[in-house]
């Protein structure tokens, strides 16, 4: 008999509206997911999703682009407040996204001081761990070069980098690993398998299937602000496959 893991993370009828101003017919006949309030559009981008993540989990998050996928993420966070329902966390969760911001006009170097300490650790710890990070993002030779001077790749992986350098509870991952070459998608994507197997929550949004069914074990199909579907990897991408 499989034993309980326990709960990580609960998401309990799930409800975002963002306000946007909108003009002319093509706003008019978006009605399903907007309703006209003075000239501003109330954009429903999360309409009643409910699910229950637990401890050993690697949940990926799939859907066509403007489904509520990165919405969900940053309302797991704590980055937005839901008009409805609630999200409830054994811990706080970490949010790594591709548009996460460091510091530009600093070195590499001291990002990962910075980023270091935003994670919760100590200036010994991020000193303990400096090579380690600078060395898992494959830009040692740039590490004392300004990040503006960085591609956005570059600059991606040190950010993932810093990152995944401590165990988290709950890591929310979003589109991150489409940067880098081959062998680095392949370091971040064994990363979070150590991560989810120290019982750990990761939460994956992608638009790489193979990334998905290489690292997860349950994939939730976010559809137009809806949970579509949530289940096994193969049968929930199977399913986004053909409704395309």
């Amino acid at each position: 008999m499989t034993e309980p893991r326990n709960p990580t993370v609960v998401v309990d009828n799930l409800h975002v509206d963002y306000k946007t101003f909108a003009s002319g017919k093509a706003a008019a006949d978006r009605r399903s997911l907007m309703s006209r309030q003075r000239g501003i559009r109330i954009v429903h981008a999360l309409k009643g999703v409910s699910f229950v993540a637990h401890e050993g989990e690697s949940i990926g998050v799939i859907g066509h682009n403007g489904s509520g996928k990165s919405t969900l993420m940053r309302t797991i966070a704590g980055l937005i407040q839901p008009a409805k329902g609630a999200v409830y966390g054994a811990s706080r969760p970490a949010l790594l996204g591709v548009n996460a911001a460091l510091i530009n006009g600093l070195t590499g170097e001291k990002n990962v001081m910075l980023g270091g300490l935003a994670l919760g650790m100590s200036p010994e710890e991020v000193d303990a761990r400096r090579d380690e990070i600078i060395e898992f993002s494959g830009i040692r030779e740039f590490i004392d070069l300004p990040m503006k001077a960085y591609s956005s790749g570059m600059a991606a992986r040190l950010r993932f980098s810093i990152a995944i350098s401590r165990e988290h509870q709950v890591l929310l991952v979003d589109e991150a690993l489409a940067v880098g070459d081959k062998a680095f998608r392949e370091k971040s994507e064994q990363r979070i398998r150590d991560l989810r197997e120290q019982a750990g929550t990761v939460f994956l949004v992608s638009h790489s299937m193979r990334s998905i069914l290489d690292t997860c074990t349950r994939v939730l199909w976010i559809d137009h602000g809806t949970l579509r579907m949530d289940g096994d990897p193969h049968d929930v991408i199977d399913a986004y496959k053909k409704s395309k």
